[in-house]
């Protein structure tokens, strides 16, 4: 069984995308804006505001409680560094 994939460090690039790295040594830059819609997503269409993201529980988390499964994270991540 393989180790759950989990953020270890994050940092904010352009627009709505952030350089991820994992515990498996992945690092990758993904982009979110995909991601942002719904109610809870909304606020992070504002840049300034998806700026505010910090790793926390193993993904990126946001001040209102949004966040991305790790695992879906890990898995853009992997298809955006095999480009």
């Amino acid at each position: 069984m393989e180790p759950l994939p989990l953020v270890t460090a994050a940092e904010y690039v352009d627009g709505f995308r952030i350089r991820v790295v994992f515990n498996d040594g992945l690092d990758s830059i993904v982009d979110f804006e995909d991601w942002l819609s719904g109610p809870m997503f909304e606020p992070l269409r504002s840049p300034e505001f998806f700026k505010r993201f910090f790793v926390e529980a193993g993904t990126i988390t946001w001040p209102n409680g949004a966040d991305i499964a790790p695992e879906a994270l890990h898995e853009r991540a992997s298809a955006t560094s095999a480009v």
